[in-house]
């Protein structure tokens, strides 16, 4: 956090937002202070967190998130959201927040910052609110050369309407500093056996959607009693198909099986199904689909569901 307090004081911003341990990252809603996961503080919780989802955040990326998470807590504090300048940049903040959106990759409109995320560095499409966070993330991340990489970027008035914003306020009182919490750590009565258990149910429930509409295209309903199920086609060729996606997308072994688990937790939960003698060709195609999803993590961030 320290690190964090000085780039926001090279920046002349005196706003200095709190930090609370909780189970993941983020602002509560509108509230300018942010959370921190809780394995953070502590290197055994670390090490667990690890263990149990195969990957921690270095300080690389710690830095990032928290630069991230600045940006919506200075949006919050300062109500900018409420400014009609602000909605003109980013669009309405009172816009529908959705965890699954189809983002354009090719998009100059938005800034490119967070890695590690489902959608890579597309994460300032989701929602205006993450554009804001993002785009502040970039302005404050030191010598990101932010005017020479986005010289040629529709983003760049973005950045430059942020600048102008922020020395226009950084010295002045903001409007909220604290206010609702949410799981701060002290009311996490759960054991840490519910508490991953419990992730997993939420990585299961926010996978759904993503791939339904590539799944349904490979798998189109038919009628009739001589089906097989499209869940079970891609539990038999597991071995096979986590083979052939490595070799083609470079994608480590781990992240493979978890790409695809998603697909055959979907194909189940959809009751996809197909004519037993296109077993081949659904093969084939389902090969497709993993690699070119899998390539497409590979290129914007690691898959999470």
């Amino acid at each position: 956090m320290q690190r964090l307090y000085r780039e926001l004081g090279a920046k002349g911003l005196e706003f200095r937002p709190e930090v609370y341990p909780t189970d993941t990252w983020g602002c509560p809603d509108e509230v300018p202070v942010i959370g921190v996961p809780f394995y953070l503080a502590d290197r055994r919780l670390a090490r667990i967190e690890e263990e149990q989802t195969g990957e921690i955040e270095d300080s690389p990326m710690i830095l990032m998130l928290l630069r991230h998470e600045a940006g919506h807590a200075i949006n919050y504090a300062y109500r900018l959201y409420a400014q009609p300048e602000w909605a003109e940049m980013s669009g309405p903040f009172s816009r529908p927040y959705r965890d699954s959106f189809r983002p354009e990759p090719s998009s100059r409109q938005f800034v490119r910052h967070i890695v590690s995320h489902q959608y890579g560095r597309t994460y300032a499409q989701k929602h205006p609110d993450e554009d804001f966070a993002e785009t502040f993330a970039v302005w404050l991340t030191p010598r990101s050369g932010w005017r020479r990489r986005y010289r040629n970027w529709p983003a760049l008035r973005k950045l430059q309407y942020l600048d102008k914003l922020m020395r226009r306020i950084r010295t002045v009182t903001p409007h909220i500093r604290r206010g609702e919490l949410c799981t701060p750590v002290e009311k996490m009565t759960i054991l840490l056996a519910e508490h991953y258990g419990q992730r997993a149910e939420r990585y299961r429930a926010a996978a759904q959607g993503y791939v339904d509409d590539k799944l349904r295209e490979i798998f189109p309903a038919i009628r009739g009693r001589s089906f097989s199920l499209a869940s079970e086609l891609l539990h038999k060729h597991e071995t096979e198909l986590v083979e052939r996606i490595m070799r083609w997308s470079a994608l480590p072994g781990d992240e493979v099986h978890t790409l695809l688990s998603k697909l055959e937790d979907r194909a189940e939960a959809l009751g996809l199904k197909y004519r037993s003698q296109q077993e081949t060709e659904k093969l084939l195609d389902v090969t497709a689909l993993a690699t070119s999803l899998a390539m497409d993590f590979a290129y914007t961030g690691r898959f999470t569901g």
